[in-house]
């Protein structure tokens, strides 16, 4: 039976670049993927790289605020290698509250002087006219990135497969096989797989597969993409919705929490909700047309935080939980869980995400 040197479960951008990064390390590297590779929560992704974002916890942000300064390259790598552009965009964000409270390292300033600024700061966002009726709320600016998720998971997977990695998708990991209390493979509803390195990457799946249960759960967002609107050059953030824009045109518009269990379906009330909120912010969408609305699954846990590092298994290591910002954390998380699996000293302490925090 052939066999590999480590097996990645989970086909999304972090398991995909995780493949990569080993296979670099001259590892054969295998990835099983339960569906089709990118198509779960990378695929639902809005791609804010917010690594300094009031909703990270603080013990996450040294990571996140790394990973952020690590995109550029991160994405030019995968770019260069698979020949597919990513839609990396470095207009920053617009930040819109009641009482401009923000906790982000932002520039603060008056909503009525978003137009009077240009050029000196952010110059003018075309889709927001002055005097729209927000000039009580406050806004800030935040010098952060977003990207495509859907080109990046793209990027991702060729690379890979150029790469020489194998890819098993449409395959569902039941447990992971054991022998001589260490890891020897996978068991999936089809075959079975060799490694004496297995890492578990299935995000919101990743605590279904034994023997070593994890506590995590799929938090569901739903969310939809407009076009025909007025062009947005920058990200914008209220505390109801956020909308993101494409380089294509399309403008996503999210998200919503829900502890809905495995349930991806959408509801019309639910997404016209947040399609009435972002037409709030900005009144030219009141004209744009829906052009997709969709659903997808967050890894949660029960502390926000991600499960990174080796499990009491030898050989054996978990990448997840990653909550509402895995696209963000792929780099960072790749690096540290590379440096883990070739055991060497990793460049940020690991204590608050171990494993064994929740045994």
């Amino acid at each position: 039976m052939k066999s590999w040197d480590a097996i990645i479960l989970g086909g999304g951008i972090i398991g995909l670049s995780l493949a990569i990064s080993l296979r670099k390390q001259g590892l054969r590297v295998l990835v099983v993927e339960r569906g089709e590779p990118g198509r779960e929560a990378s695929h639902a992704a809005a791609g804010m790289l917010a690594g300094s974002g009031s909703e990270i916890p603080a013990a996450l942000k040294p990571l996140s605020e790394e990973s952020a300064r690590m995109y550029p390259e991160f994405v030019h790598e995968l770019e260069d290698e698979s020949g597919i552009k990513v839609d990396l965009r470095e207009h920053g964000t617009i930040l819109i509250s009641e009482d401009g409270r923000f906790a982000e390292k932002a520039e603060r300033f008056a909503w009525d002087q978003l137009h009077t600024l240009e050029p000196t700061l952010i110059g003018s966002e075309p889709g927001i006219p002055p005097k729209c009726g927000l000039e009580s709320r406050q806004a800030a600016f935040l010098t952060e990135c977003s990207v495509d998720p859907r080109a990046l998971v793209s990027a991702a997977l060729k690379a890979a497969k150029h790469r020489g990695v194998d890819i098993a998708s449409g395959t569902e990991v039941r447990k992971i096989s054991v022998e001589a209390d260490r890891v020897s493979g996978v068991e999936t509803d089809k075959t079975s797989y060799a490694a004496a390195i297995v890492v578990n990457c299935a995000g919101a799946w990743a605590g279904c597969i034994g023997p070593v249960r994890f506590p995590v759960k799929p938090i569901k967002g739903q969310m939809l993409a407009v076009v025909g609107g007025p062009g947005l050059k920058h990200v914008i953030r209220s505390e109801k919705v956020y909308l993101v824009p494409r380089s294509d045109g399309r403008i996503v518009i999210g998200s919503t929490l829900e502890d809905a269990g495995y349930n991806k379906q959408t509801d019309i009330g639910t997404i016209q909700r947040l399609f009435q909120a972002a037409v709030e912010l900005v009144p030219g969408l009141a004209g744009s047309k829906q052009h997709e609305a969709w659903a997808g699954l967050r890894p949660g846990t029960p502390d926000e935080l991600p499960i990174l590092g080796e499990t009491s298994l030898k050989g054996y290591f978990v990448a997840t939980g990653h909550y509402r910002d895995g696209i963000l954390l792929a780099p960072i998380t790749v690096q540290v869980m590379t440096d883990l699996i070739l055991i060497k000293a990793p460049h940020h302490n690991l204590g608050s995400f171990a494993p064994a925090r929740f045994s």
